[in-house]
């Protein structure tokens, strides 16, 4: 397996000690440990329901982590995702997406007629959508929150007019239960044009007669202006964000709320790997590449002894970096990275040793993609 020699062994032992291979990711469990904690109590102290984003990691253990710290329940992307959730054990599931596909809804179907206890919330932003929930359901209708978007944004509906007509629907369809309102601003750049498109939530809620209404927001860059705007709703704020658990050391260490408001978020994961060849004068190849850590949102960051190089570009298994001048950087040197954008870092890894501040393995987490 991938980064792994000896399971059996890992458990207690050095990173270094032999019982995996290189490159290898790491999370570090002071940092897991204290982002979840962070969260968790910023959503108890504004009055949040929090539904974590289980896409970023698709982990059984962290997950059952999350839950443990009193996230209401978890956000999937996919039906396919919603099934794995139901694997661990997941009682409160909201699918952050409007959901087309047959056999995934046939699937969830079958899961709310056959456990009573189980919670699914499913996105719509057209007609179109809460007639495909309508032909799929079951003994127990799918619950709805019509998705309200902004203009250059990801989905939703862009006006409040249409957004009405498809709760509308929900409220005629059988099957379909309206339950509130949805939306998703992290795609926002400023804290104007997010409190802006709050407003314009809280707008549309008003005009849905739905009893105990659900507002669903969320990621992980506008948490603090949505923890302040919407703390006198009425309706149950249920917050989505995801890739806090890990944060990073690139893309969401620049755009976190915490460089606003006190207190902070940790990066979690390393990844390690060997020099593999220094070429010529301030050029190392190291050995990872795009199979082994993100690059969609940045590249990774060296750190260590390599924190005053800079990764000129990732190939498929090799990272290019530019050394400064006299570097000591060799052949065979195993160096670290940080990594940018944690929502594409778990998926290229089925195991991952979680590590104390002393690289000794506490545990492993699996990922279930």
């Amino acid at each position: 397996m991938k980064g792994i020699v000896d399971p059996e062994g890992a458990i207690g032992s050095s990173l270094f000690g032999g019982a995996f291979t290189f490159p290898v990711m790491v999370a570090r469990r002071s940092a897991l440990e204290h982002n979840i904690a962070t969260l968790a109590a910023f959503a108890r102290e504004h009055g949040l329901l929090f539904a974590p984003h289980a896409k970023t990691t698709m982990s059984p253990e962290l997950v059952r982590a999350q839950l443990d710290a009193g996230a209401w329940g978890m956000t999937a992307a996919t039906p396919s995702q919603v099934l794995t959730l139901r694997e661990f054990g997941v009682s409160r599931i909201v699918l952050a997406n409007q959901v087309f596909d047959p056999a995934g809804l046939d699937a969830i179907a079958a899961q709310l007629a056959a456990d009573d206890s189980f919670e699914f919330l499913c996105f719509a932003d057209s007609v179109a959508g809460i007639e495909a929930l309508s032909r799929h359901a079951g003994a127990r209708p799918f619950q709805v929150l019509a998705e309200l978007g902004h203009q250059g944004g990801r989905a939703g509906s862009r006006t409040l007019g249409e957004l009405l007509e498809v709760a509308a629907a929900a409220q005629a369809a059988e099957g379909v239960e309206l339950a509130g309102v949805a939306g998703y601003e992290g795609a926002l750049g400023s804290a104007g044009e997010v409190r802006a498109y709050l407003h314009r939530l809280l707008e549309a809620l008003e005009h849905l007669r739905v009893r105990a209404p659900i507002l669903s927001v969320g990621g992980s860059q506008w948490f603090d202006v949505i923890g302040r705007e919407l703390a006198a709703c009425q309706a149950r704020i249920v917050l989505r964000s995801g890739a806090y658990i890990s944060h990073d050391d690139g893309y969401y260490r620049e755009r976190t709320p915490y460089t606003r408001i006190e207190g902070e978020l940790r990066a979690a994961l390393e990844i390690w790997a060997h020099v593999l060849s220094v070429p010529e004068p301030g050029l190392a190849v190291v050995g990872f590449g795009k199979r082994d850590a993100p690059f969609d949102e940045g590249l990774p960051v060296p750190r260590g002894a390599v924190a005053d190089a800079t990764v000129l570009k990732v190939q498929d298994q090799h990272a290019m970096l530019r050394l400064p001048p006299g570097s000591p950087v060799k052949p065979g040197d195993l160096v670290c990275f940080g990594i940018s954008h944690p929502c594409t870092a778990f998926d290229k890894w089925r195991v991952m040793p979680v590590v104390d501040d002393d690289y000794v393995v506490v545990d492993l987490i699996n990922t279930c993609f």
